[in-house]
């Protein structure tokens, strides 16, 4: 079994951890009312896009999300929250030292004995998920879990959630597909785009996301017999169809969001074993982007 493999397969269990200690963590998480950005680079960007939206939908406070590297230093935040699984990422600590001393940080980390914790002014620790594979599965989705716990919006359905997808077959037909897209609306086009992330990073797989209203400006047209769609969370009326009579196969996501999203992390690893690729070494990735000064 690779690392990816074992640590998704891990996923319950942290989840379920992760719900139990936000209260441990209240004080350090974004206050109800709080002007808050959530940053992230790669897959920590796209739980920050979703983690942005949960959080605004619920009435907690404007809430924006950026790409470490983007963030618009003429905007005034309460609070910027930066998910780093390394702790090391060069974009996430040039922001944080930039952002000392004028706003209030807080890293989710995986690794505190890193820069990181310098860095911010408070740290959540989820050593518990840390990962030994480049490719991020579990930390991710347990640091979504956290602050989606914070939010009052975890229940218990949702590990079960999990388990019903590692448990459950992945659709007939599916790996062999050539092109994969991922459709969300509201917090879940953040899942998407990770999803199509994971495709890419594991399998070197052709894929896309987008807005699921937007897949029909356009990117429908390279829709073919070859291509899998898969909404992650319900799907606006009409769509499946239209997806269907392109001769794609339409997946239709039935179970939490973030349950869906571990069914494409087994689909990630189950195309690159089909194409004899091994998900623990990805071309030309490293488990944390350093740049050299």
């Amino acid at each position: 079994m690779t690392y990816v493999e074992d640590e998704l397969n891990s996923q319950p269990e942290c989840w379920t951890r992760a719900a139990e200690e936000t209260a441990r963590h209240a004080g350090a998480l974004p206050a109800a009312g709080e002007r808050v950005a959530i940053v992230g680079c790669g897959t920590s960007y796209f739980m920050a896009q979703s983690a942005a939206v949960l959080r605004e939908t619920a009435g907690q406070g404007e809430t924006d999300a950026f790409a470490a590297s983007e963030f618009p230093h003429g905007r005034r935040y309460d609070r910027v929250v930066a998910l780093t699984r390394s702790g090391t990422t060069t974009e996430v600590l040039d922001l944080l030292a930039r952002l000392r001393g004028t706003t209030r940080t807080t890293a989710v980390t995986a690794d505190p004995d890193t820069p990181v914790r310098a860095a911010a002014d408070d740290l959540v620790v989820l050593d518990f998920a840390d990962e030994r594979s480049v490719v991020q599965t579990r930390f991710a989705t347990t640091a979504l879990t956290l602050l989606r716990a914070h939010l009052g919006l975890h229940t218990d359905s949702v590990v079960a959630d999990c388990r019903t997808a590692l448990a459950k077959p992945l659709p007939e037909g599916l790996v062999g597909r050539t092109q994969f897209s991922f459709l969300g609306r509201g917090w879940t086009v953040g899942l998407a785009s990770e999803a199509g992330l994971k495709m890419r990073e594991a399998s070197l797989s052709w894929t896309e996301a987008y807005p699921a209203m937007e897949y029909r400006h356009g990117p429908i047209s390279v829709t073919t017999r070859s291509t899998a769609t898969w909404m992650l969370g319900e799907a606006p009326d009409g769509l499946a169809q239209q997806v269907r009579d392109t001769g794609a196969l339409w997946v239709e996501g039935t179970l939490d969001p973030l349950a869906e999203l571990v069914r494409v992390q087994r689909l990630a690893v189950a195309v690159a074993a089909a194409r004899g690729l091994d998900p623990d070494r990805p071309r030309h990735l490293t488990r944390s982007v350093i740049l050299a000064p």
